[in-house]
C-alpha cells in the first residue's frame, strides 16, 4: 500500500534521531517561513512522530472550522494538557461545546466593565511605581502587571501577595519547559532532570493552589451565595443550559490555570513588543498617548478607527504571542489535495500566516497602515486561533491591552536603551528577549495616582528584531 505522505513534501535539513526538532530549536521562525516555497503541506519529524505543518492560508482555516476531524493533541496541545488538564483551550471535541456554554458567562459583555474598572486600578497602580529616569527590564514588569490584573480579575483578593508570586514562578516554569517538552520524546518526560523534576513540581503546586481557592469559594458561595463580581463568581453560577449541569472544581482548577496563564502570559508578550515599537518612534507614541484618555475613561478595547487599535493589531501579526500550536487527525481525511492518517500531527503556525508576502506584503515590515480596516479572509488574522475554538476571551484580552497601554502612555515616555539587543524568543509564546526601556515622567502626571486603592500611517522596523 502506498505511504499516504509520499506526495507531501518533505523540510530538507532533518537528523538522524531527532529529524526536524533541532531546526525548530535553533531558528523555529525563519524555519517556519521558509516552508510554503514547498507546498501548502509539508511534512516534517519531530524525532519519531511524524507532522504536517499546513503553509496555505485555506487549508490552515479549514483545520481550524473542522475541530471535529483536526482535534486538539499533538506535541503542542499534548503539552499543555499536562498542567492545564481538560480546560477550555486544551480539551478534546467531544468535551468542548459543554465547556464553552459554562465558560462564555464569564466573559459576557456585561461583566466587562467590572473586569475594566480592575484592569485600569491596577495598571495605573503598577505603573505610578516606576521611577522618573529608570530603566526597565520591560517583559518581567508587564507580567507582573498582567498577573495581577488577571488575579484580580479571576478571584478579586483570594490570592495573597506570596501567593501571587509563586503562581507566577510556576507559569514561568511550566510554559519555559513545555516548548522543550515539545521538541522531546514522551520516553524522556519521566528521566529525573531538573528540569523535569521542576516542571513536575509546578505543575503539582499550581494545580492544588487553583483548586483550593476554587473548594474555598464554592464553600463561601454555598453559605451566603455571594457574587464577588469575578471570573470565578460567574463560572461556579454558569449552569449548561442543555443539561443544567455545573461545572465540578477540577473542571474550574483547569479553567483557572487556562485563563490566568493565557490573560498574563500572552498579554504581557504582546505589551512588550508594543512598547518595544512605540520605543522607537516618538510621533507614533504621541498619537497614541493622545488617545489614552480616552481609553481609560471608557475603558473599552481600542478599535481599528484608533491608533492604538492598529499598533495592537499590527503587532499580534508580526509577533503573535502564540506562534505555533498542533492538532490531532481523528480520522483518515483529505486535505487539499492529500490524503492525510488518522492520528497525524498537524502543526499550525499564525507567525507562519502572519509572515506570508502574498498575504501581507514585505510582512517583516511594521505598518500600521496594513489595518485601516478589520482583518479579512484575504488578510488571514489568527492571534486568537480561529473556527469554533476561537479564543473566547479575545475581547477582554484586548481591552486588558488596551488600557495597559493606555496606563503607562498616559504617564511615561518610553525610549529604548542604547547598546541593547532584542530578539524574538520563541518558547511556548513569543517573547521579546533583551528588551531595556528607559522611563521619563510626562509633565503634569504627578498628580496621578499611584497608589493600590482596593489592595496592597507606516513606521520602520524597530531595531534588531
Amino acid at each position: 500500500m502506498a505511504n499516504p505522505f509520499s506526495t507531501i513534501p518533505s523540510a530538507p535539513g532533518a537528523v538522524p534521531v531527532l529529524g526536524h526538532a533541532p531546526r525548530l530549536v535553533r531558528d523555529p521562525l525563519g524555519f517556519l517561513e521558509s516552508l510554503p516555497a514547498l507546498g501548502d503541506l509539508v511534512r516534517v519529524r519531530l524525532g519519531p512522530m511524524r507532522a504536517v505543518v499546513v503553509c496555505g492560508v485555506e487549508l490552515t482555516d479549514v483545520v481550524l472550522r473542522d475541530d471535529h476531524v483536526f482535534d486538539k493533541g499533538g506535541p503542542f496541545g499534548d503539552r499543555v494538557r499536562e498542567f492545564a488538564g481538560d480546560g477550555l483551550s486544551s480539551c478534546p471535541h467531544h468535551l468542548h461545546r459543554r465547556q464553552r456554554r459554562l465558560v462564555q458567562p464569564a466573559f459576557h459583555a456585561s461583566r466587562l466593565p467590572d473586569y475594566a474598572r480592575v484592569m485600569a486600578r491596577e495598571a495605573a497602580a503598577a505603573a505610578g511605581s516606576w521611577g522618573d529616569g529608570e530603566v526597565l527590564d520591560v517583559l518581567p514588569r508587564l507580567v507582573a502587571i498582567t498577573s495581577r490584573i488577571v488575579a484580580a480579575t479571576m478571584f478579586s483578593d483570594t490570592l495573597s501577595e506570596a501567593g501571587l508570586d509563586q503562581v507566577l514562578a510556576d507559569t514561568t516554569v511550566l510554559l519555559t519547559g513545555m516548548y522543550r517538552r515539545m521538541m522531546t520524546p514522551p520516553i524522556l518526560d519521566n528521566v529525573p532532570t531538573p528540569g523535569n523534576r521542576a516542571y513536575r513540581k509546578a505543575t503539582v503546586r499550581l494545580r492544588q493552589t487553583l483548586h483550593q481557592i476554587v473548594v474555598e469559594r464554592r464553600r463561601t458561595v454555598a453559605g451566603d451565595g455571594s457574587d464577588n463580581g469575578d471570573l470565578l463568581s460567574a463560572l461556579l453560577a454558569a449552569q449548561d443550559p442543555q443539561t443544567r449541569g455545573r461545572s465540578t472544581d477540577v473542571e474550574l482548577t483547569d479553567q483557572l490555570i487556562t485563563f490566568f496563564i493565557a490573560g498574563s502570559e500572552t498579554a504581557a508578550s504582546t505589551l512588550a513588543w508594543a512598547l518595544h515599537v512605540l520605543g522607537t518612534d516618538a510621533e507614533l507614541q504621541a498619537r497614541v498617548r493622545a488617545e489614552a484618555a480616552g481609553i481609560l475613561a471608557t475603558r473599552v478595547a481600542a478599535g481599528h478607527d484608533t491608533t492604538t487599535g492598529r499598533l495592537i493589531t499590527e503587532t499580534m501579526r508580526r509577533w503573535p504571542p502564540v506562534w505555533m500550536f498542533t492538532r490531532t487527525t481523528t480520522m483518515a481525511t483529505r486535505l487539499g489535495d492529500h490524503e492525510i492518517p488518522a492520528d497525524t500531527a498537524v502543526i499550525i503556525s499564525p507567525h507562519l500566516v502572519h509572515h506570508r508576502p502574498d498575504r501581507y506584503p514585505d510582512p517583516h515590515r511594521f505598518d500600521l497602515d496594513r489595518w485601516t480596516s478589520a482583518p479579512t479572509p484575504r488578510s488571514p488574522y489568527l492571534p486568537f486561533g480561529g473556527g469554533p475554538r476561537k479564543c473566547v476571551a479575545n475581547t477582554f484580552a484586548l481591552t486588558e491591552i488596551s488600557i495597559v497601554l493606555a496606563a503607562i502612555t498616559t504617564r511615561w515616555h518610553i525610549e529604548p536603551v542604547a547598546g541593547t539587543e532584542v530578539r524574538a524568543s520563541p518558547t511556548a509564546t513569543l517573547r521579546p528577549r533583551g528588551l531595556r526601556l528607559r522611563v521619563t515622567a510626562h509633565p503634569n502626571t504627578t498628580d496621578l495616582p499611584s497608589q493600590r486603592q482596593a489592595h496592597t500611517p507606516t513606521h520602520p522596523e524597530p531595531k534588531s528584531v
